[in-house]
């Protein structure tokens, strides 16, 4: 009997169906392991980002305290912003990346610049033992490592986004924000706790900053393997769309949302990273010039790990208020506190632990807030499609926020100030507040709520979008003639149908 004659029979046929139950099951089975593994070790390297951003906090008390004048403000504030300007290259490339070729592709190739840019930086050096030549070396190498990290939140966070979906869908926020900005904030954490331990070891002011960064290398580098083996989601194998991208007909239907999502990204961008950066500088002067680095970095820890309840705080009700509500909360909290911090800053100096605390619980109001929501609302208002190149794009423009606050922090301070930085501080805290206040109506009024919301409900309203406008709909998928794309339709009769017609072939 030939393999066709065999086929044609009743019983045969439901051989094969139900041997295509089976692979079906089993496709099933490992479609869930996969998306519980890329929501683990998708968020995990961006610890590496909150890490490699904070610990330039303690990075510029060691080269004040070795390099005195010649590490100029202006150099500090370059070496602070080739970090973001790699950024955002990173997020807008690999964002068009991980949507026209693959979440798995640009998170290999993020992973390794990451990688590379953090050996760089701790290996950096000047020719002849030049000081400025090591500046900007390093300058270059931050620059380097910025594309990296730039380019893990487009490609993390819509892997993650999407894996969430599928392992929790009713929970899916508070998954979201637990394994990408809560790990982001935990690098903060470390970029105060490691420095810390080294100072306290009696390590010189060059073993720590050069150790520091070295450290950096571990997260990405403990997760390269395993984004070895990840897969595509489901969710974007059936609705990628790899070629004649409608860009016009894109912004045509979500430039309101890109507008809220970057606007309030940038706005919050704007506060945070030059609050974070300097607070090791702000911390060191108001503990005075007796001040040791390990007293520095104590104090720089306890405020930092502030960001921790935040961000928790902001995963447990994402899923119960909503997504818009959680990050209007949050800015207007931290608005407030800051304006008042800033009206009465030079007496809070006085009494460093109040200072410090209320300094933490203003950066946690913030991580509350847009911290977590940003990122996720960035993740789930645009269909797969562009995930990944909408996020890339609102990450970019708040990226160009931290350029634009880090560059405007010092000499915001010296103008504001007039000679008296106290003076200067506190105004700059109360002008970080106002735009925060900013934040909230941009959020209210441009983003909106999809926290009850599939992700694939999203990709449904933009295909008959598309369709209402002539746009051909078989640019969508990934369909490659395989078994296994049948099988992940989750079809029966289709996969009965492709086995059949395959034997027969």
């Amino acid at each position: 009997m030939t393999k066709t004659e065999y086929i044609d029979t009743p019983a045969s046929a439901v051989v094969v169906a139900d041997t295509g139950r089976s692979d079906l099951t089993d496709h099933k089975e490992k479609s869930r392991i996969s998306a519980v593994f890329t929501v683990i070790f998708s968020g995990f390297a961006l610890l590496s980002d909150g890490y490699q951003v904070g610990v330039l906090s303690l990075v510029n008390v060691c080269f004040t305290k070795i390099y005195g004048d010649q590490y100029t403000s202006e150099m500090s504030t370059r070496i602070s912003n080739s970090l973001f300007i790699g950024c955002i290259i990173g997020q807008i490339s690999f964002g068009f990346i991980c949507d026209r070729v693959g979440r798995k592709v640009g998170l290999i190739i993020t992973t390794f610049l990451v990688i590379l840019g953090a050996a760089l930086c701790a290996g950096a050096y000047g020719a002849h033992g030049s000081v400025e030549g090591l500046f900007w070396a390093l300058t270059i190498y931050r620059g380097i490592l910025g594309v990296g990290v730039g380019g893990e939140y487009p490609c993390s966070s819509a892997s993650a986004s999407e894996a969430a979906d599928e392992v929790m869908p009713g929970r899916r926020g508070m998954l979201f924000v637990l394994v990408t900005n809560f790990v982001i904030d935990s690098g903060f954490v470390l970029s105060a706790l490691f420095p810390l331990i080294l100072g306290a070891a009696g390590c010189s002011y060059e073993v720590i900053w050069r150790t520091s960064f070295a450290f950096g290398v571990l997260p990405p580098l403990s997760v390269m393997y395993f984004r070895l083996k990840m897969s595509n989601s489901q969710i974007f194998n059936k609705n990628s769309m790899k070629k004649n991208v409608p860009y016009l007909l894109i912004i045509r239907r979500y430039w309101k949302y890109l507008l809220g999502t970057g606007g309030s990204w940038f706005f919050y961008n704007f506060i945070s990273y030059p609050f974070g950066i300097f607070s090791g500088t702000i911390v060191d002067s108001a503990l005075g010039t007796d001040a040791t680095f390990v007293q520095t970095a104590e104090w720089l820890l306890l405020l930092n790990f502030f960001y921790l309840p935040g961000s928790i705080g902001g995963a447990l009700v994402a899923d119960k208020i909503g997504r818009k509500k959680t990050m209007t909360i949050g800015f207007l909290a931290q608005g407030i506190l800051g304006i008042l911090m800033g009206i009465w800053y030079k007496n809070l100096l006085g009494i460093l632990p109040l200072f410090v605390v209320l300094y933490g619980v203003f950066m946690m109001m913030g991580e509350f807030g847009p911290g977590d929501m940003l990122g996720l609302v960035s993740a789930e208002i645009y269909p797969t499609a562009i995930r990944g190149t909408a996020y890339g794009w609102s990450a970019a423009i708040g990226k160009f926020g931290a350029f634009c606050g880090t560059s405007a922090f010092k000499p915001a301070i010296a103008n504001f100030g007039h000679g008296d930085t106290t003076l200067g501080q506190g105004r700059v805290f109360i002008l970080g507040s106002g735009l925060a206040i900013l934040g909230s109506l941009f959020t209210w009024f441009l983003i909106p709520d999809y926290s009850k919301k599939q992700l694939g409900e999203e990709d449904e309203d933009f295909r008959q979008y598309l369709a209402s406008h002539g746009f051909d709909l078989s640019n969508f998928g990934e369909s490659n003639g395989s078994n296994e794309a049948v099988l992940e339709s989750g079809d029966d009769n289709h996969v009965y149908t492709k086995e059949k017609e395959d034997v027969k072939a």
